[in-house]
């Protein structure tokens, strides 16, 4: 089974094309949203970040104080290499454990979803990746409209990541979500491209 990555910059639309790949029957593990639920549910992880960011970063019922967190680590690089050291790892571990299980159900390739894949080198334990591009002035009027936000905001997010022509240079497929490309072609042919490898 091959392992298949999927990333691009924020506003991009990678959530719209993983759900024409959901459509198509793909197995999707949305690794940000599933790394906020192991620091919850992964007993080792949650006593690592307790060890590190102390007590109160969890409330009395054990869920994670993300506003907390995040006044901690986001103006302190080292405590945010920190953090990620210790996420990363138990998000890895969760994924190959998710792709042995669909391995055994027979599909024949699985989707990681993550903005980061190619800064943390993640990309490097995967088959495949898929980049999806789009003009930055859609990708800020998108963001602006997703998250309320302001021009300024959104183009601060933007300068903060990886530059999306830098991003494309590591990917064996590139999805262009513009006006003029239709999007379900450019999935359909990626799929049964996929689908054929094995």
């Amino acid at each position: 089974m091959l392992k298949v990555g999927i990333t691009g910059g924020i506003g991009s639309g990678k959530t719209t094309v993983c759900q024409i790949f959901e459509r198509l029957g793909v197995p999707i593990y949305y690794a940000d949203q599933r790394a906020k639920e192991l620091m919850e549910d992964d007993k080792q992880l949650v006593a690592d970040i307790r060890r590190e960011f102390g007590d109160e970063v969890y409330d009395a019922e054990g869920r994670l104080q993300r506003k907390r967190l995040a006044e901690i680590v986001f103006n302190n690089e080292e405590l945010l290499v920190k953090l990620n050291s210790l996420v990363h790892p138990a998000v890895f571990k969760d994924n190959q454990s998710w792709n042995e299980v669909l391995a055994r159900k027979g599909y024949p390739y699985t989707l990681k979803e993550a903005a980061l894949l190619v800064e943390t080198g993640s990309y490097l334990t995967l088959d495949k990746l898929i980049v999806v591009s789009a003009p930055e002035e859609d990708r800020i009027k998108r963001v602006m409209e997703r998250d309320q936000a302001t021009r300024e905001q959104v183009l601060a997010r933007i300068k903060a990541q990886m530059p999306e022509e830098q991003k494309v240079k590591y990917a064996d497929y590139i999805i262009y979500n513009d006006t003029i490309m239709e999007l379900v072609p450019q999935v359909t042919k990626i799929h049964l491209d996929l689908t054929n490898i094995n």
